[in-house]
């Protein structure tokens, strides 16, 4: 008995090459992509503890200023609803690019695909039985 043909083996060098030099440049692409994700992230994490402090120094300001210099109470006050909005909005940020649904598609459908299998085997053990 021959072994089948290697469908390879029949391609010229070039094509190879061709293959290898796509496979390549894909790769690249998506390291790059995941260092500018990364460069991002990093950034993002950079500024969320930059306005963690910031809104902590604007809290011991506003505890350190006189209740009767309500202008400037108000000031902070609203300086500090600006700083929760941009730290929800970072995280908001952070949380959508960590969570999408490339990189939960492949594990959803292995818990389809797997939960199916264990319901059918399920169901053909229990008629077997009974």
């Amino acid at each position: 008995m021959s072994s089948p043909p290697d469908p390879h083996r029949d391609r010229p060098e070039s094509e190879e090459f061709d293959e290898f030099d796509r496979a390549l440049a894909e790769v690249e692409q998506a390291l790059d992509r995941f260092k500018q994700r990364y460069s991002d992230v990093r950034r993002d994490r950079e500024q969320i503890e930059q306005l963690k402090q910031r809104r902590e120094d604007v809290r011991r300001e506003a505890k350190q200023t006189p209740k009767g210099d309500r202008s400037h109470r108000r000031e902070l006050k609203e300086e500090l609803e600006q700083i929760e909005a941009a730290i929800e909005t970072l995280e908001i940020h952070l949380e959508s690019q960590l969570f999408s649904w490339k990189t939960l598609k492949e594990p959803f459908w292995q818990a389809v695909r797997f939960g199916g299998l264990g319901i059918v085997v399920g169901w053909i053990l229990k008629s077997c039985s009974g």
